[in-house]
């Protein structure tokens, strides 16, 4: 698999510390990252800050649907001890949290979900003890599936956003463009039809619960910029499909692999994913839980207006989730 061909964008030092000096000052202001006051605060922060950080947060522009925003300085040493456990990390690394918060916010509008890390904006990625084979954010000794972030649900993230804090071990993180995939036009016809349905994986225990019937949903749609895809095999039940889907679904997959690149994250780098093109995961790695394992900050973000998913989503229950914008759309 290739390492890091992913297009980086630089931060110089003055984009750089306009950053880190609004979220400083939101943060001083407001004395917590996840303070509502906060939130309401980040359009207009957003004004404020020069036309270098918005060159280099425009619109992914290219077929790899991601980019690397370069430029962050981050003291490891400061950030004190990777935690065990989202639960666990309070406000270590709450800078973080804003910046990320003022980086999602220069490319749409920051999500948070009312079922996962009690409903956060800037989730924490970090591997926890008895997680490890799990396909969540907190596993570690296994695969994290390439897939679609919060797949099963139509309200899901246009962009999804990671910011690395730690990253001693190198752990990368994977990532295939349907953009950069060669597939039979008849494979592409028949994962345009809605055969099965994407299940709520293991973070929305809620989610597992709900009693609504599950609707199937297409794998491939078009879109004005070209094909896009909703993709989760861990939790998509390929038993219910019929043979020719079904070897399309595993031929598709075979592909997304075959062009898959390894993203090797250093702390201050924010990757930012375009949603609806590109699966993501993780190889596997060892957790030591001793502080200084990888630390991810995650943040989902939805473009007001994009129109790059099927009208039929709209009729979707979203197994009882709902998906928080940190404020009015704009």
């Amino acid at each position: 698999m290739p390492t890091s061909p992913a297009p980086v964008r630089p931060l110089d030092v003055i984009g750089a510390t306009e950053l880190t000096t609004t979220a400083a000052g939101l943060l001083a202001e407001h004395g917590s990252a996840t303070a509502p006051g906060l939130l309401a605060h980040l359009p207009s922060a957003c004004a404020g800050l020069g036309e270098g950080v918005r060159h280099a947060l425009r619109p992914v522009d290219t077929a790899d649907g991601l980019f690397v925003l370069r430029g962050l300085d981050i003291d490891t040493a400061a950030l004190g001890p990777t935690p065990g456990h989202w639960s666990a990390v309070g406000d270590a690394g709450a800078l973080w949290d804003v910046v990320l918060l003022l980086v999602s916010t220069l490319t749409g509008t920051p999500i948070a979900w009312e079922g996962q890390q009690n409903g956060r904006f800037v989730h924490n990625i970090l591997p926890s003890p008895g997680h490890e084979s799990e396909q969540t954010g907190a596993s570690s000794s296994t695969l994290l599936t390439p897939h679609t972030e919060d797949a099963f649900h139509p309200g899901r993230a246009h962009l999804l956003l990671l910011c690395c804090l730690r990253n001693h071990d190198k752990v990368a993180t994977t990532a295939a463009s349907i953009r950069r995939a060669d597939l039979a036009e008849d494979d592409i016809e028949q994962l345009r039809r809605p055969v099965t349905p994407i299940l709520p994986d293991d973070a929305y225990e809620e989610a597992q619960r709900f009693a609504g019937r599950p609707a199937p949903v297409p794998t491939l749609f078009d879109s004005p910029e070209g094909p896009t895809l909703r993709f989760d095999p861990a939790y998509t039940p390929l038993d219910g499909a019929d043979d020719n889907w079904r070897r399309a679904y595993g031929r598709l997959a075979d592909e997304l692999a075959r062009v898959s690149v390894a993203v090797n994250l250093e702390p201050g780098d924010v990757l930012v994913v375009d949603n609806d093109v590109v699966v993501h995961g993780r190889v596997p790695f060892k957790a030591r839980y001793d502080g200084t394992d990888r630390w991810l900050k995650r943040a989902s973000v939805r473009i007001p207006g994009r129109r790059t998913r099927p009208a039929a989503e709209t009729g979707e229950h979203g197994y009882g989730q709902t998906a928080l914008p940190a404020f009015a759309q704009r």
